[in-house]
């Protein structure tokens, strides 16, 4: 489509609300020059509002630092759906509002899938948030009033995407499940949440002992939810034996004497 078509350039100008120049639209009708320097303005407008709208989208998901996918070593899993992991990335799973449970023991990249969803969704101008179990069942349990309890509750489900982060690592009381479960039914088959965890759900029962709520709060996570279960021994550890095994290797080099360093530099 032509950037000097007046129909389109009208259009674009209604959907930025820019209403007093399209109270002297007539007058841009009337003039090429004036057709064409508009239709540059509009742009402008369009891209720097796009740029703005990112950042702001981006700040507010909380993602933080994170490896791109790009860089994960999927011959370390010993265990790893590589293709349903990459399909989840085109984001399919957002349009009808389905879930991703992410399971595996401690360090072997759930967060880092989790944050490249998100990260993707945003991207693709989706809202995403991630916080971690703890912080957002700790904030929600400490409010002591149903207003601020809905508004809170309201702010979580809001989102596209709901990143929770390390489900399992903690256990909880049963006022936690029932938030949590709360949290759950709300977003169910409205938005998408993103749960990892390094337990099964046969295990959440543990996570939130006696909760009479586990079996439903799973069972909505659950329905039509994509499972991606990753085992390995931790990327973190498998990190830290190869830095010290670099600085190993340069501890044992031998030094250069004096005398080959003076040789060296004549």
């Amino acid at each position: 489509m032509s950037e000097h078509d007046p129909t389109a350039l009208r259009t674009q100008a209604d959907e930025l609300r820019l209403y007093g120049l399209l109270a002297h639209w007539p007058e841009v009708l009337a003039s090429p020059e004036h057709l064409h320097s508009v239709a540059q303005w509009l742009g402008w407008e369009a891209a720097e509002r796009a740029r703005r709208s990112l950042e702001r989208r981006l700040r507010e998901a909380r993602l933080g630092r994170f490896k791109p996918l790009a860089d994960f070593d999927w011959s370390w899993p010993t265990l790893c759906d590589r293709a349903a992991l990459e399909d989840l990335m085109t984001l399919d799973f957002l349009k009808d509002a389905s879930n991703v449970v992410l399971v595996g023991p401690n360090g072997v990249g759930k967060t880092m899938c989790a944050c490249n969803l998100a990260f993707q969704a945003v991207l693709a101008g989706h809202t995403a948030l991630f916080i971690t179990a703890g912080a957002l069942l700790g904030e929600l349990a400490t409010l002591d009033s149903d207003s601020a309890l809905r508004r809170r509750l309201a702010h979580y489900t809001a989102p596209d995407l709901l990143v929770i982060d390390e489900v399992g690592y903690l256990s909880y009381s049963n006022r936690h499940a029932d938030l949590l479960f709360e949290l759950i039914s709300r977003r169910y088959q409205r938005n998408s949440t993103v749960v990892t965890t390094n337990r099964a759900f046969a295990e959440w029962g543990e996570v939130f002992p006696a909760a009479a709520c586990v079996v439903s709060l799973v069972d909505r996570l659950m329905h039509r939810a994509e499972v991606v279960r990753i085992e390995a021994r931790s990327f973190r550890q498998k990190e830290a034996e190869e830095r010290a095994a670099r600085k190993s290797s340069e501890r044992a080099r031998p030094a250069a004497s004096p005398a080959r360093a003076r040789k060296a530099s004549t």
